[in-house]
């Protein structure tokens, strides 16, 4: 699954002017303010739905005439895939700003985009795409049932193994999100397989949590909506009856799905 969905965060960094020019007149450009004189806010936004790291492509918009952009690729380990810095030349406030790189071997972990201005001001943010998905064989429940049965518990079990495994990796990232969804196939109505698939996702959840996963996690269920295997009404497709389990810092965004899952945080 390529399911990827990206927020904004703000980055307390100082990039090179504070080595340069010393950490108060850097804290104060990247506040917007110079001379005594304070300026609203400078705002550096990233359309989430614009980026697209298999062309190495993002869009940013910001809120006052644009001088450049910089940007850092940043892989798992924290080392620097990509650097780019691209030029605006006093763009106006909100024009699309679009930034390309050349996309690295390397599987991309993390974003961070600096906008300045033409008087010199700067904002930071970043986004944080990495994700894993959990390889393992999917829980087989009883028809019109959430119940795990004590037979499926060993597949869960290699799950967490792995889970556990993976995690120390990635924790450098932010705090780290396991997002359980649930897949039925399209026997009976939409809404009844919308219910039960959320049902499942929350048994399983529960199962991590009680077996001693401490993490966040989130889950949701989407009935038939995203059938692995397309078929027909009434067709009873065991690929379509599915969990699938995703480590994210962000939660994750289906591009081509159209689907966007409602993450309920299990307790």
């Amino acid at each position: 699954m390529t399911a990827r969905r990206w927020s904004a965060a703000l980055l307390a960094s100082c990039l090179a002017l504070g080595a340069v020019m010393g950490g108060a007149v850097c804290a104060a450009l990247a506040a917007g303010e110079r001379d005594g004189q304070r300026r609203p806010a400078l705002v550096l936004t990233i359309d989430t739905a614009e980026v697209d790291l298999e062309r190495g492509q993002l869009t940013a918009r910001l809120s006052r005439p644009a001088a450049k952009l910089t940007l850092k690729v940043l892989a798992l380990s924290g080392a620097v895939l990509v650097e780019v810095e691209q030029e605006f030349g006093g763009a106006a406030a909100g024009t699309p700003l679009i930034v390309r790189w050349r996309p690295p071997a390397e599987a991309v972990a993390r974003l961070e985009l600096f906008g300045h201005d033409t008087d010199g001001y700067y904002k930071g943010v970043a986004i944080t795409p990495w994700s894993f998905e959990v390889p393992h064989d999917d829980v087989a429940f009883a028809t019109d049932s959430s119940e795990i049965a004590a037979s499926e518990e060993k597949k869960l079990a290699a799950s967490l193994r792995l889970i556990d495994q993976q995690l120390p990796l990635a924790r450098r990232l932010g705090d780290v999100t396991l997002y359980i969804l649930a897949h039925t196939d399209t026997v009976g109505s939409a809404e009844y397989n919308l219910r039960l698939s959320t049902r499942r996702a929350q048994s399983i959840a529960r199962w991590f949590r009680k077996h001693g996963l401490r993490i966040s996690m989130a889950y949701d269920g989407v009935g038939e909506s995203m059938p692995k295997v397309k078929t027909s009404d009434d067709v009873d497709e065991p690929q379509n009856r599915r969990v699938d389990y995703m480590l994210a810092v962000e939660p994750p965004r289906f591009k081509r799905s159209g689907v966007a899952p409602s993450w309920k945080r299990a307790e």
